[in-house]
This record gives C-alpha cells, structure tokens and sequence, in this order.
C-alpha cells in the first residue's frame, strides 16, 4: 500500500522541491551527495527506477493515483505519493508536460572518465552546450544511434536538469555520462581515442571519409550553440569533419547535427 498524501494547497512545503528550489539547488555542489533531481513523465521515471536511482517522493495528479502507472507506484511503496488537484498542479510551471507524474530522485556519484571510457569505441565530448533541451536531444540521439558514452565539459547544462532529462525521453539513464573536469583533451587520447572536430572548417574531412570508419576508437567533439568549437579545441583535434550542406544552409542546429554525426560514425563502424 502507497504512502499517499493529498496536498491542498500550491504552497505546501512538500511542493517546494518541485515547484521552488532551482535546478542549482537541487544539485547541491556544496553537499553532492544530498542532490536530488527531478523525473518528469512517467517513462522518464521508470527508466530512472530501471538505472537504479532511489525515488525520495512523487507527485501526481489526483485522478492518476488509481490509473495506468499503478506498476510505477507499486516500485515505491515506502515512498510518499504527494497528490493534488490538477487545478493546484497547473501552478507548477510546465506541468502539462509532464503526463501528470513528477518524482523527486537522488543523484548517483558520478563516475570517473576512465571508468566511463572502458571498453567503448564511440564516444560523444560535448564542449560548453548550455541549452539542455540541445543537451537532452543529443544524449538521445547518441543513445539510440550507436554512441557508447557521453562527456561534458563543466560548461554544458547537467544532464539531469528536468528539461534534458525530459527532452531525452529517458535515455540520460540508459547510456554512461560523466563530467571533465576541464576542457582539455589530453585525458581522451591519452585513453587511446582520435578526436574528431564537428566544425565547418574548409580543411575538413566529409564526414563520410573512410579514414574515420577505420579508426577504433572515436571520439567526436562538438561545440556550443551558435559559436561552435573554438579554434583552440579545433587545433588539438586530430581530425576535422563536417556535414556537407546543400541550398546555401551553412550549419545545422548542433543537436540535429549530432545525430547526422552518431548515424554516420556508427553505420561506418558496423560494417
């Protein structure tokens, strides 16, 4: 049986970890091992219970409490199920995103970059992208397009900000990520790994040339919104490719690009 709790009123304490902390709150730099994150929709939920992160509360909406993600509840049976009228949880910004379920969850530690670079052949550097609905639709094109990992530089949005984990369906709990504690290379291709420079340089190599579905172990960097890689991180690159663009387009939005990118790499590494 659910601990289940009505709320009445939007200004209930219980409510302030979904509707007044900010996100830097939640996160909690200061203690890391108290952060917490929220989950919104009801699959982007069950795929972080299915990766392992501890539920702490949930909030629905009231006619939900008896519908169709009873098999989620019944994963959190020590619990407390905050629920409220849906007039109460309108208040909440964005809440007609969320398919009526939001769940407050603890962070994991993060693992370390080698211990995310074991063993993988592909992986993705992101490099200062601070939008998180940008990040969130990368983390799931890499997923579902044959990358085995994801880094970010300290610059980018955090992958568990409500609006990237939502925006990724999910998917930030189905494949490895983990932070640099920097924006150097060094450590990448000292673990073995050609870094491949998403930029549109006119030295650079077509993103369909053989050399790069030759190389073992990848490492594709792509930049921020707008500016792109900075000439520095370019430079250090061992490779420089881009999409070919057709009808005067000079570039695609770097989470579109991002998937071209994974598709391509991927396809030439499975033959």
């Amino acid at each position: 049986m659910n601990n289940i709790i009505e709320i009445t009123d939007f200004n209930a304490p219980e409510l302030d970890v979904y509707a007044r902390l900010t996100e830097a709150q939640l996160l909690n730099k200061e203690f890391p091992e108290k952060g917490l994150f929220i989950a919104e929709s009801p699959k982007v939920i069950e795929r972080a219970l299915n990766a392992g992160y501890e539920p702490v509360s949930c909030l629905m909406e009231k006619g939900r409490i008896d519908g169709e993600n009873q098999h989620i509840l019944e994963r959190m049976k020590d619990v407390p199920i905050f629920c409220a009228k849906f007039d109460i949880l309108t208040q909440l910004t964005g809440f007609k995103l969320t398919r009526g379920m939001l769940c407050a969850m603890k962070r994991k530690p993060l693992q370390s970059v080698s211990e995310i670079c074991k063993d993988k052949s592909r992986i993705v550097i992101l490099d200062k992208v601070m939008n998180p609905t940008n990040v969130g639709a990368i983390i799931r094109s890499a997923a579902a397009l044959g990358m085995n990992a994801v880094l970010l530089t300290p610059g980018c949005s955090d992958p568990l900000y409500r609006r990237a984990a939502r925006v990724s369906m999910g998917t930030v709990f189905q494949i490895d990520w983990t932070f640099l504690e920097n924006d150097s290379l060094d450590e990448i291709k000292a673990l073995g790994f050609k870094t491949v420079a998403m930029a549109l340089k006119d030295n650079s190599l077509s993103i369909g040339d053989s050399r790069l579905a030759k190389e073992e172990k990848l490492a594709i960097v792509m930049g921020t919104e707008g500016d792109g890689l900075a000439d520095k991180t370019i430079d250090n690159c061992d490779y420089t490719v881009k999409i070919p663009m057709f009808h005067g387009v000079d570039s695609l939005n770097v989470a579109a690009a991002s998937a071209v990118a994974f598709y391509e790499l991927s396809k030439k590494q499975s033959k």
